[in-house]
């Protein structure tokens, strides 16, 4: 069975399936860094088992050589005996306590040898696990907004906590199980067949069928578990929608019909993680059955060998105390064979784990860079869209972030978003982004900074292409305001001198007054240090916007982009805000979307996009005047409305109708 095949429903089944080797490039790529803790846990495992067979040995040897003095002491081991010969004292008693120290000794000793195993297995197995979730993150993080769009938030932590949760369940205990499986099963085999060989073949009878039993539960619990693997990354994905829209579902107050939704999911896992269960427990009990079988046939022919002396076929001798060793041994050899099921259903299930994390570190970045890319040098702030077009090829999905309305267009296979977008921005400028929703607004932006990479044209800052430069000096030298505002778990000033860590409090104060934030701030219960929550959940979004204009200010940007950067505030924090907004734009090219068109009256240039197309151009009193779509939108936010004309209020019905969800402005 391929352990590599993908789950039902793996979203990252593509990922997984250019993956090859994994569990081999898991062992060459980590695991080599620490050979040293991995080699100290096998040879301390060795030993560690060793000695867990020494007293009961001990046993066998004291029962011949000290309680019945069937034989000398130094004969009564059936190997190594001579090791000790000079050593082993005269008389009874004192060999009696000899046998009570080397006993004690080995335990004490395991215990030793365990603690060290212990240790080397977890630092081996901890370090790994370690560094494949930090890279996994590392390269995750690096993808572009297209792979983010396709994914969801469960499933992407599913590989990182689950999946590489699984790698260190193996490295620690599957390689632990493993090695301790090979130790007993050879060395008491071993011994066994050194105590007396013909009855280790009865004792070995079970051997075949408990392989062949362990094989058909493989084969069986394996699509099991795949379906339980399936079905927990879509409780996970269920979850995490339902906490972070729970405003959303207590508003609406559809709790019931979110709880039943739940309930279905986890149904879903439950059914599936059942029946995985209902094949294991039946497992166990079937091997211990077969175990037993084996125990009572060893038992039969070794005590009536002892007794009567050799039944049937056999010949030779068995004493008392090797006879005890030999049913002690049996039953140590029986269940690790035991384990061997569990070793490789952990090792299936790592290595279908690492196949979806190194696919996932495998994903091609659409946006990426050249090694040597210099950095953007920002001189004047002059950019240039020199007939810029973008869409989606076939097969990928459109993040909601930058999806439009009805009247983009289809070439062959490809959707086209944005078209033929062609305009200059002088350094200082201003200039506003305006049209209807869905009209790709957000997108113009959201290329400049190389969210997203152009299908045709380019992009330039100061004659240079964003292309060719590090997608880190790109992005440092521009302010981004989205409208969706997100803060991270944490304080006030934390959030805002995200991306800025080592501002001083004075520079974050001064920040905040300029984006009207300083006075609710200083009201919060601990100010600057006021917890926001998670998302900023514990403020206003009028509030979490100010914030995040504020972070911005204190970026002190090259460029500054303002993406519905008020659309959350009351009109009298953005009169307030919008002066701020003015200040800092002063002297630096500035692009602005606004709904509120009052907000971009005062700027440079004007581009009015319909349809991801630029359908007008010009300052705010040329569009006015020439009675088009923007004076349209203009007397909308005035009140206008009798006064529009009907082919303007027909498009708009229209543009509605196609508009689709988490459509982009």
């Amino acid at each position: 069975m391929n352990s590599a095949e993908p789950d039902a429903d793996d979203p990252f089944e593509e990922q997984r399936e250019e993956v090859e080797n994994p569990m081999k490039r898991l062992f060459l790529e980590y695991g080599s860094n620490y050979t040293g803790a991995a080699v100290i846990g096998i040879v301390a495992s060795f030993f560690a088992r060793i000695l867990d067979l020494l007293p009961a040995l001990m046993l066998g040897v004291a029962i011949d050589a000290v309680i019945r003095q069937d034989v000398p002491y130094v004969e009564a081991f059936p190997v190594g005996g001579g090791l000790i010969a000079s050593t082993v004292p005269e008389g009874r008693l004192a060999q009696f306590w000899l046998t009570i120290g080397i006993i004690a000794s080995a335990f004490l000793l395991s215990a030793v040898f365990h603690w060290t195993r212990n240790w080397g297995f977890n630092t081996f197995a901890q370090n790994v696990q370690h560094d494949v979730r930090t890279d996994t993150y590392d390269e995750m993080q690096r993808l572009d907004m297209g792979f983010f769009a396709d994914k969801q938030t469960g499933e992407m932590m599913s590989i990182l906590s689950n999946d590489v949760n699984r790698l260190e369940k193996f490295l620690n205990d599957g390689m632990n199980s493993l090695f301790r499986l090979l130790v007993m099963v050879l060395g008491i085999g071993g011994l066994l067949v050194a105590i007396n060989w013909q009855l280790a073949l009865v004792a070995l009878l079970p051997v075949p069928l408990i392989a062949a039993f362990t094989y058909l539960f493989i084969q069986t619990i394996q699509p099991k578990y795949a379906q339980v693997r399936s079905t927990v990354g879509k409780v996970n994905s269920r979850l995490e929608n339902n906490l972070g829209g729970i405003q959303v579902i207590k508003s609406s107050t559809t709790e019931a019909y979110e709880s039943d939704r739940v309930e279905a999911v986890s149904r879903e896992y439950f059914d599936a993680n059942w029946g995985a269960i209902r094949t294991r427990i039946k497992f166990f009990p079937g091997l211990r059955v077969l175990a037993g079988i084996g125990f009572v046939i060893t038992f039969l022919v070794g005590g009536l060998w002892v007794i009567e002396g050799p039944p049937g076929p056999f010949s030779g001798d068995l004493s008392t105390g090797m006879f005890v060793v030999f049913i002690l041994y049996t039953q140590r050899f029986i269940w690790p064979m035991a384990q061997f099921g569990q070793i490789i259903n952990m090792y299936q299930r790592a290595r279908a784990s690492s196949a979806r994390i190194f696919g996932l570190m495998d994903e091609p970045n659409r946006v990426g860079e050249e090694p040597d890319a210099p950095g953007l040098e920002v001189t004047e702030g002059r950019v240039e869209y020199d007939d810029v077009s973008f869409g989606y090829g076939e097969g990928e999905t459109r993040p909601d972030a930058a999806q439009s309305d009805g009247d983009r267009r289809e070439s062959g296979d490809d959707e086209t978003i944005l078209e033929n977008i062609d305009f200059t921005v002088e350094g200082g400028e201003t200039l506003a982004l305006v049209g209807p929703t869905g009209a790709g607004k957000s997108t113009v932006l959201k290329l400049l900074l190389r969210m997203y990479d152009v299908d045709e044209g380019e992009i330039r800052v100061d004659g240079q292409r964003i292309r060719d430069v590090t997608l880190e000096s790109l992005r440092e030298s521009l302010g981004y305001v989205s409208q969706d505002t997100f803060l991270f778990y944490g304080s006030v000033e934390e959030n805002i001198t995200y991306g800025a860590f080592d501002a001083d409090r004075e520079d974050v104060i001064e920040a905040a007054k300029m984006a009207e934030a300083h006075e609710f701030i200083r009201n919060l219960p601990e100010g600057y240090d006021t917890e926001v929550g998670e998302r900023g959940v514990k403020l206003s979004g009028g509030q979490r916007q100010r914030i995040s204009i504020a972070r911005a200010i204190l970026k002190d940007p090259d460029i500054l982009v303002l993406d519905e950067a008020t659309s959350d505030v009351d009109t009298e924090t953005e009169m307030l805000i919008q002066r701020s907004i003015d200040d800092l734009a002063e002297d630096r090219t500035t692009f602005a979307i606004a709904h509120r068109l009052s907000t971009i009256k005062d700027a440079d240039q004007v581009l009015v996009l319909e349809g991801g197309e630029i359908v007008e151009r010009g300052t705010h009193d040329e569009l006015l005047a020439n009675g088009g779509l923007y004076s349209h939108l203009w007397g909308v936010q005035a009140g206008e409305i009798d006064e529009l004309p009907e082919e303007f209020i027909e498009r708009a019905q229209r543009r509605q109708a196609r508009t689709e969800v988490g459509d982009d402005d």
